[in-house]
């Protein structure tokens, strides 16, 4: 994904290049988040992206309204406590199909773009309005998110975060890559580091805090740990293999809420990431480069197309290594690290990224989505003046 210039002016659409588009969001966190929820967040951000693109843009979702878009919730409240059942994500769905039922015979519709696991599966009712189905690929595509997104086939157009995600599934019906973003403004730049490292994401075997630990403590470098401990594979994990490294010299700060993280992140000397699984994106990793602090990550996933190394972060290869790089990431500059993100993950170009997507599906099967569109119209107001002008006998069969 190319990214406009930061002083670029974002041009609106015509009437005629206006698109109506319904955003799908999961039901477990207010959009944008109040503290964890990174999906929300670049949900959030493509809205605003959108509409200041001139596109029509509704939002549905739950809990508070809170970007540009016109909101519509179709649950009470979120519910982040049945994050990970799958009765959430089945209702949502029936929810939000009726919805888009509603906005497509009322106000109209040009397409869905779901970023929920079980809204995809509505595609082929959707399709039979004429509107086509775009789905953005937040996770991993392992084996069993693989197969589901094979079995959705044509039906749903596919839109990877990074191309690594895309390379690693190269069957699936991708119609676009575009990286995750954020609003370069909104994350605060900071020069002068204080002396300790950061990990920031949740307390899970994926994301390796315990090699943090290690390393941090192999290199005399005070450890910041922030992040969400409440699924029970996360407090499990916590138990056995984080809480037994802790020492006086690390500091579990907990799950910190925006502001908190902006200020974590910030005055950090690096962002140390030592995953252990293909991370289809890695949003913390562009937040800490916006604000200027280095990333030192295990290269796996997508990693190496987001952080440059030797520039913005060091990529190692081995747990072993990272000891040595978290001595050596000083040497960086935090001002080639903001500048980075503003090039290539600043949010101007998120909008336009999804917008290619968008028009891509309607141009691929544009005569057959205009066509259902346009005939159940037409069909309508044909019986229209059949009625009018054609005697109808009490039965209700046509003469």
């Amino acid at each position: 994904m190319s990214s406009l210039p930061a002083t670029a002016t974002v041009p609106r659409q015509g009437a005629r290049d206006r698109l109506r588009v319904a955003l799908v969001a999961p039901p477990y966190f207010d959009v944008p988040p109040k503290a964890y929820g990174g999906v929300e967040a670049v949900v959030a951000d493509l809205a605003d992206s959108l509409v200041a693109r001139g596109h029509s843009v509704t939002l549905l979702g739950a809990g508070e309204p809170g970007t540009k878009a016109e909101f519509v919730p179709v649950w009470d409240r979120t519910v982040p406590e049945r994050l990970g059942e799958p009765f959430p994500e089945v209702v949502h769905a029936a929810a939000v199909r009726r919805e888009v039922e509603r906005l497509a015979a009322t106000s109209g519709l040009d397409v869905v773009h779901d970023h929920t696991l079980a809204g995809p599966l509505n595609a082929p009712a959707y399709a039979a309005m004429g509107l086509p189905t775009v789905a953005t690929v937040h996770g991993p595509v392992d084996t069993d998110m693989r197969r589901y997104y094979r079995e959705l086939g044509d039906d749903v157009g596919l839109v990877a975060i990074s191309d690594r995600q895309r390379a690693l599934a190269p069957e699936l019906n991708w119609v676009g890559t575009v990286h995750n973003a954020l609003r370069l403004a909104d994350w605060p730049f900071r020069a002068r580091k204080e002396d300790y490292a950061l990990f920031l994401g949740r307390f899970h075997p994926d994301k390796a805090p315990h090699l943090a630990l290690e390393a941090a403590h192999a290199a005399g470098v005070p450890l910041v740990l922030a992040g969400k401990c409440a699924e029970p594979i996360e407090k499990e994990y916590f138990e056995a293999e984080v809480r037994p490294r802790l020492t006086e010299r690390d500091h579990v700060f907990g799950v910190a809420d925006s502001t908190e993280k902006r200020k974590l992140l910030s005055a950090a000397r690096c962002l140390l990431f030592p995953i252990r699984w293909e991370e289809p994106f890695g949003m913390v990793m562009i937040e800490a480069m916006a604000c200027g602090t280095p990333v030192v990550a295990l290269r796996a996933g997508a990693v190496p197309e987001v952080v440059v190394d030797g520039v913005t972060g060091l990529v190692r290869d081995d747990p072993e290594e990272l000891v040595a790089a978290l001595h050596d990431v000083r040497d960086l500059d935090p001002a080639a690290c903001r500048a980075h993100v503003a090039a290539h993950f600043d949010v101007d170009g998120l909008g336009a990224g999804y917008e290619a997507a968008y028009r891509e599906v309607l141009a691929g099967d544009g005569s057959l989505t205009a066509l259902r569109r346009d005939y159940a119209a037409l069909d309508s107001a044909l019986d229209r003046v059949y009625e009018r002008n054609v005697d109808v006998p009490a039965s209700g069969g046509r003469a």
